[in-house]
């Protein structure tokens, strides 16, 4: 298993491949999103953690995912034109990935063994399950869909 999420590349939502060493020394909240969920609104949450923390070293990173309900059908200009309008994010987004699966994308296969969910299950449940990762690149706590990012500034503050 990798030692740290700083291992892997992700693709941009612009395209261009991204190695997350980039983030080295910054904590990170690693989320699965959608622009046709219920939890679509916590994207102003994401986005004003990002903001508040980010010169402090803080990123959010997005991760549009259609796997559930179909929720994120658009293409990526489509997701990121969706995202910029509606919510003004400015975090890193990247191109649309599949979190469970032969198909996942091994970041997340990763983060799901790194840190299982409800009774050690560890397939994602829903769109915006978060996980909060040290500045080392180690995923320290895994936060269910319906967490609220506003709730969790407290644990953003202490790896900070």
């Amino acid at each position: 298993m990798a030692a740290s999420v700083h291992e892997f590349k992700a693709r941009a939502i612009t395209g261009e491949e991204i190695p997350l060493d980039r983030y080295k020394g910054k904590a990170l909240l690693i989320v699965n999103t959608a622009s046709a969920c219920g939890y679509t609104p916590q994207y102003a949450g994401l986005e004003a953690l990002h903001k508040k923390y980010q010169d402090r070293g803080f990123a959010v990173l997005g991760f549009p995912c259609n796997q559930f309900g179909k929720q994120e059908p658009g293409s990526e200009a489509e997701i990121q034109a969706f995202c910029k309008k509606n919510y003004g994010v400015t975090f890193p987004m990247f191109a649309k990935v599949d979190v469970n699966g032969d198909q996942a994308h091994p970041l997340f296969d990763y983060l799901k063994k790194a840190l299982p969910g409800l009774l050690g299950t560890e397939p994602i449940k829903w769109n915006f399950t978060k996980f909060l990762i040290d500045k080392g690149g180690k995923p320290i706590e895994r936060f269910a869909p319906a967490t609220k990012p506003e709730s969790i500034e407290k644990e953003v503050e202490r790896l900070l």
